[in-house]
Formats: C-alpha cells, sequence, structure tokens
C-alpha cells in the first residue's frame, strides 16, 4: 500500500505552445453551467484579408498549462469548400485573448 504525501499537488504542464500562434476574434456560447464553446471565430490571412468560420465543430476540450499559463484548449475541426482543416482554439484565461493553431503547422 503507497500513501500520497502531496508533493504532486500542481496542474500537470504541457510545456511551451506547439506550432505558431494566430491572434483571432471568437464568439462563444456559455452553458448555463458555465461551459464555454467557440461558435465562430474571425481571423486575418497572410493577404491582410478578414476570414470567417462559423461552421466550428469542438472535438474537444481540457484545461491546460503551458509554461504555467492556465488556458481551455479546443480541438476543432471544420468543412469548408469540400476541405476539412483541423486546428486548436486557445482561451489565454489570464489575457483573455483567442489564439489558434492550424493543424500541420506544427
Amino acid at each position: 500500500m503507497a500513501f500520497g504525501i502531496g508533493i504532486n499537488t500542481e496542474a500537470p504542464d504541457r510545456g511551451p505552445v506547439r506550432g505558431k500562434q494566430e491572434d483571432i476574434a471568437c464568439g462563444c456560447w456559455f452553458t448555463s453551467r458555465g461551459n464555454m464553446f467557440p461558435k465562430f471565430i474571425k481571423y486575418e490571412d497572410e493577404d491582410g484579408v478578414i476570414r470567417s468560420i462559423s461552421n466550428i465543430e469542438v472535438l474537444y476540450s481540457e484545461k491546460e498549462n503551458f509554461c504555467g499559463i492556465p488556458m481551455m484548449s479546443y480541438a476543432c475541426r471544420t468543412v469548408s469548400e469540400g476541405r476539412e482543416y483541423f486546428f486548436t482554439l486557445l482561451f489565454h484565461q489570464t489575457e483573455c485573448r483567442w489564439k489558434i493553431v492550424w493543424k500541420g503547422t506544427e
């Protein structure tokens, strides 16, 4: 039988965020229990054009720490013009800011 002495009481840290983080604007829906779900995003592409994605499917979400910074991480997918795209949305809780990391750019 083993007993813990409380040395592993901190939240696990994932280290730095992998991939290029880009600033976005995000519209969210909040449930009656306070859960947050991203519904649409707007971002600026490489050409300076403002793009929007409104058909976001959240595959899963989890609370994570990246280098000691608490964030909500949302693994998402969308289909646009017949192509499927995967991305991660990060909500920086301390800054109240949203970032996106496109899969395949990691």
